[in-house]
């Protein structure tokens, strides 16, 4: 075993297991550890040093420890780590509270830097929405524009096709019915499109909205007839559904279209 006059100041630098030829050292001691080794894993400044001083005190536990175990009882180098061990623990424990108070600082620190990271993320995807609904509503805006302009450049209806109008918007849903009427609101503000009786006079209508009630009950009726073939629902089984779906709402309106043809027509 090894005795003190071995080394010139114990626990200070690796032990030479070679030069005091201590060949099962490795077989007995997992993980050499010293203090000069402790010392300069402080001092890095690469990132591989001790992240905490409790990684610094289980080392320097670890460097007595090994000298207790592969050292006799009874040798200098066992008595000499276990008192220093016993003074370390002394002031380990005088340095604990102080070690405790900086962990919760830096746990409240790392917490309020998390908190205002997630805000800074919130605050961003908020803006990022904003401005997406933005651009979005900016195109809305072009789209009705030139969809203003293509209508307002359509040929004037005929009577006929006021007609298939008028059916077309009698076998429309209860819901695209509500929206067919929106869009004769917006260019009437006099329409009232939620009153308990609707008399749709079609002759009184601009030639814009004819043409744009033409394009919605157009697509309306496509994504209804759609929609009935791949449920395998028949004309009639249809218009019944139709007919519950006006009886089970809250408000039941007449609505009526009145052609106002010219008499020569």
């Amino acid at each position: 075993m090894i005795t003190q006059h071995k080394w010139a100041w114990p626990f200070m630098k690796p032990v030479d297991v070679e030069g005091l030829g201590l060949r099962d050292y490795y077989e007995v001691i997992d993980k050499p550890m010293d203090l000069g080794t402790i010392k300069n894993q402080m001092e890095a400044k690469d990132g591989s040093g001790y992240k905490n001083v409790r990684e610094i005190c289980t080392d320097v536990r670890l460097v007595f420890k090994n000298a207790m175990t592969y050292n006799d009882e009874k040798s200098d180098v066992h008595v000499m780590a276990q008192t220093l061990l016993g003074r370390f623990e002394e002031k380990w424990l005088q340095l604990l509270p102080k070690v405790i108070e900086e962990e919760t600082r830096r746990k409240e620190e790392e917490a309020e830097a998390s908190s205002d990271l997630q805000i800074a993320q919130e605050t961003a995807a908020a803006k990022l929405v904003r401005d997406i609904s933005n651009e979005v509503n900016d195109l809305d805006l072009q789209l009705e524009e030139i969809r203003e302009m293509v209508v307002q450049r359509c040929r004037k209806m005929t009577t006929e096709e006021k007609r298939k109008l008028g059916s077309g918007l009698s076998r429309l849903s209860p819901e695209d019915l509500n929206k067919a009427l929106e869009i004769i609101a917006q260019k009437n503000p006099s329409f009232q499109a939620t009153a308990e009786e609707v008399d749709l006079d079609m002759d009184a209508q601009s030639e814009s909205t004819l043409w744009r009630l033409k394009f919605f009950v157009k697509g309306a009726l496509e994504v209804q007839a759609k929609s009935s073939a791949s449920k395998g629902q028949d004309n009639s089984k249809r218009k019944r559904e139709i007919c519950d779906a006006l009886a089970k709402t809250a408000r039941k309106r007449s609505f009526y279209i009145s052609l106002c043809l010219e008499k020569n027509g």
